[in-house]
């Protein structure tokens, strides 16, 4: 079905209060249906018993466009003067609302300029790390340790696994234990600075950094 835009005002005037739209001389037309193809906005419908473009929507034309009257090759398509857009703009002070619409498409565009600045900052931005460890964890007090550099903070630990060979193993054997944790932002900042304070506390406890992802 064709698209009707007879009723979208042109910057808040009634379209169908603007005479501007093509017309066909029918003796000049030689039915090469370039307007018919080329326009958008379905401004043409083409007669093919009499082999003729025909204009069937005549305001769903753009007002002041004249692009199928430059290309018909048998100029056989012409509009009314351009005068008479000039008249309905300072009729109706078109140029006012158009700055007012301007001024309302430079912020929608200044928001989506800034929403897609955050999406890319955020994206760019690590606000979670996963950690694997070994060494002495629970004789050497880590995550005491830890919860103090964090507890301030805008972060914190989470989905903490410590395994250990055995109890005995680990103060009177010094047996390695393994863990496993995950450090996050709590603000959905960059998780850097706190990355780097968590990792004092293991290498001032000899722990091994097994993995970081």
């Amino acid at each position: 079905m064709a698209k009707d835009l007879s009723t979208k005002p042109w910057h808040g005037i009634d379209r169908k209060e603007i005479p501007w739209f093509p017309t066909v001389d029918e003796a000049k037309c030689i039915g090469c249906e370039l307007c018919y193809v080329s326009c958008g906005r379905e401004v043409f419908e083409f007669d093919d018993t009499k082999n003729k473009a025909v204009v069937e929507r005549p305001f769903n034309c753009m007002v002041g466009c004249s692009t199928c009257a430059t290309i018909c090759p048998s100029g056989a398509i012409s509009f009314p003067p351009r005068e008479l857009i000039s008249k309905i703009e300072r009729e109706h002070k078109i140029l006012k609302i158009v700055r007012q619409e301007a001024a309302r498409k430079k912020s929608k565009k200044a928001l989506e300029e800034a929403r897609e600045l955050a999406e890319k900052t955020l994206l760019s931005v690590v606000t979670s790390v996963e950690l694997e460890v070994t060494r002495h964890l629970a004789e050497r007090q880590v995550f005491p340790q830890l919860h103090e550099v964090i507890k301030n903070e805008p972060c914190d630990i989470l989905y903490i696994t410590v395994e250990t060979p055995t109890l005995k193993g680990c103060w009177e054997e010094k047996a390695p234990s393994y863990a496993r944790f995950r450090l996050v932002s709590t603000e959905y900042a960059d998780i850097a600075p706190y990355l780097a304070r968590v990792k004092e506390v293991l290498k001032r406890n000899d722990v091994v950094v097994i993995s970081e992802k």
